[in-house]
């Protein structure tokens, strides 16, 4: 079993290697199909052919918009093979999200499965929309939307015919270039796109291996591709690894054990959302095939989770931008600790407003040098001033409040940036007010996180109403819902007849997380919270 070194740390690389050991193993199973190193190579060769006959060069931006599928896999080696830069699209994203991404992407190119055709059509046209190639995936090119001076192609068409030569891919990616930009919630306003370059994809994948992966081992974790916990920790790592990876559209409470049953799954990667709804609703089962299991964040119970499923717990603490830096082996000492850091490739302080180091015990923001090159992000796509901000005094700012023991152990304990997290997505709080301001009734809203019963967060929206105005809390949820990705719109509602602000007009929220009663809420779901 490999590890890679330096220029090694491409996808590209890592799969010529594997192709020449053992081009028959089987890398990824489907509901339906199975996928060897060799079958990806050629279909991802073929593409990657198709795609330079389209125009698609090194340096450009190419937009995926797809589900958990095959043809995702397909995208992300293709444009890795011609050296050019895969911006995934969160398949919740409509309207100002999506517009926002297209536009400052500068993507001239998308891949979209017909299931998201409307929401894309709407960007064709769109003032600083560079887009002029739809490629769609499925059946339903047909019934695509007729657009004035856009190439349409299906994608089926782009892998028929002979593989392209292998030639056209030579020499593959630098180590140190762009793979991918990921967008990522912003605090401020609108998302950023963190530039990724391949050895930071690599080291996110394969990094500290606190799974212990290896060959014979199959990996089921039902995660979007579209983020880097789907894509990279789980897909690529099993191709590192030379595991075998389960590609699942979604997480199943209901169909978890039995795929369990189906794949012979050993290992698997979990939201603390998802450990704390299989912990309470199923029954326990000591003789599975699954014998590991990646939790983050980890749930109170996390040693009843291990006695009742008969498994070993590990997690791990990352970010889009400083990777994983932080992580357990498979005998976390508490169920608060994300673990200790991966010295022999970060450096890490907790520091305070000046960057100045805060003592033990002490609460500070995590910030990260990389021991390795090229292993952290390099910026943010067309924000040189945003990026000089996270890179101030030379140290990467990660955003979010820690503290460490005396053991070395790091816990997290909240962000110091204006964001949420909620089953696995971050959600920019500005994002969400924006969205509630432009109902015309609302005055000003204020977004804070409130805990979850599942762990991590959920969203609370703080309303104040214009004067002689208002709305039933029903009919406002409803009108957010519309402006809003699914995994955006609040939980809860209360209303207040104005947001607290510092004497120079800053948001004062923490007050409002302090001061506002469980009584006061209006839960969608029905229920009340309790105290």
């Amino acid at each position: 079993m490999a590890d890679y070194h330096g220029s090694e740390c491409t996808v590209v690389h890592v799969l010529r290697d594997q192709l020449s050991k053992d081009p028959d193993r089987v890398w990824i199973v489907t509901e339906n199909d199975s996928y060897s190193v060799a079958d990806m190579d050629r279909r991802s060769t073929t593409l990657a052919g198709s795609l330079s006959g389209l125009g698609v060069s090194a340096g450009d931006t190419v937009l995926v918009m797809l589900p958990n599928c095959i043809e995702f896999i397909d995208c992300w080696l293709a444009l890795a093979k011609l050296s050019a830069i895969q911006v995934p699209v969160n398949t919740a994203y409509f309207g100002a999200m999506l517009e926002h991404l297209v536009r400052d992407s500068g993507a001239t190119r998308i891949v979209v499965h017909e299931s998201y055709l409307d929401a894309v059509a709407e960007m064709f046209g769109k003032a600083g929309s560079k887009l002029d190639t739809l490629i769609v995936v499925g059946e339903g090119i047909s019934a695509a939307p007729a657009l004035p001076d856009i190439k349409l192609v299906g994608y089926a068409s782009l892998l028929e015919g002979m593989a392209a030569s292998a030639a056209l891919c030579e020499p593959g990616p630098a180590y140190n270039s762009v793979a991918s930009i990921m967008y990522t919630s912003g605090t401020t306003g609108a998302s950023k796109g963190v530039m990724v370059t391949h050895a930071h994809a690599y080291q996110y994948a394969a990094g500290g291996n606190s799974l212990q992966l290896g060959p014979g081992d199959v990996y089921y974790a039902p995660l979007p591709l579209f983020h880097v916990a789907g894509q990279w920790a789980v897909i690529y790592n099993c191709l590192i690894r030379e595991a075998t990876a389960v590609l699942k559209a979604r997480f199943s409470i209901t169909d978890f054990w039995s795929d369990v049953e189906r794949f012979g799954v050993t290992t698997t990667f979990m939201l603390g959302a998802m450990g704390s709804m299989l912990f309470r609703t199923t029954p326990g089962r000591k003789r599975t095939s699954l014998a590991k299991v990646l939790m983050s964040p980890l749930i109170p119970e996390y040693r009843e989770f291990c006695e009742k499923f008969g498994v070993q717990v590990c997690t791990s603490y990352a970010s889009t931008e400083v990777n994983g830096v932080i992580a357990t082996g498979f005998s976390p000492p508490n169920a608060a600790t994300c673990g200790r850091v991966r010295s022999e490739r970060f450096e890490v302080r907790l520091v305070d407003e000046f960057d100045e180091e805060v003592p033990v015990g002490e609460v500070g923001e995590l910030v990260v040098r990389p021991r390795l090159p090229w292993i952290v992000m390099v910026g943010y796509w067309n924000r040189p001033a945003e990026t000089q901000a996270a890179w101030r005094n030379l140290w990467l700012h990660s955003g979010d409040l820690f503290r460490r023991d005396e053991d070395g152990y790091y816990y997290f304990v909240d962000r110091l940036k204006d964001s949420i997290r909620r089953r696995g997505e971050n959600i920019s709080s500005v994002e969400v007010e924006n969205a509630i301001n432009s109902i015309p009734e609302v005055l000003e809203s204020a977004v804070v996180p409130v805990p979850s019963e599942l762990t991590e967060q959920e969203v609370l929206a703080c309303i104040a109403f214009r004067p002689d105005q208002s709305l039933a809390m029903d009919a406002l949820h409803e009108r957010i819902a519309a402006l809003l990705p699914k995994f955006m719109v609040p939980r809860y509602l209360t209303v207040i007849d104005a947001v607290p602000k510092t004497p120079t007009g800053k948001p004062q929220k923490f007050r409002l997380r302090d001061e506002i009663r469980p009584e006061q809420l209006w839960d969608s779901l029905g229920e009340r919270r309790n105290g």
